[in-house]
């Protein structure tokens, strides 16, 4: 669950910054509640490739706890 989250805000992260340094303005769900500079847009992106990280390196920790082989 932690991957999949990690991945939505990463994705959120990247339309922010793209759409707001790029073009008009910020892309995705986020800009329709809050006003966030581009510098944020990138720390989302940080974080959320920190979730997807640590989310894929539980489910290898557990597969090889479990014996499960590569998963």
């Amino acid at each position: 669950m932690r991957g999949f989250l990690g991945f939505i805000v990463m994705i959120q992260g990247v339309m922010g910054f793209v759409g707001q340094v790029f073009f008009d303005g910020a892309w995705g769900l986020l800009p329709h509640w809050f006003d966030l500079p581009s510098a944020a847009y990138v720390g989302l992106f940080a974080a959320g490739a920190a979730l997807a990280v640590w989310g894929d390196a539980a489910k290898k920790r557990k597969a090889r706890r479990t014996g499960a082989g590569a998963v």
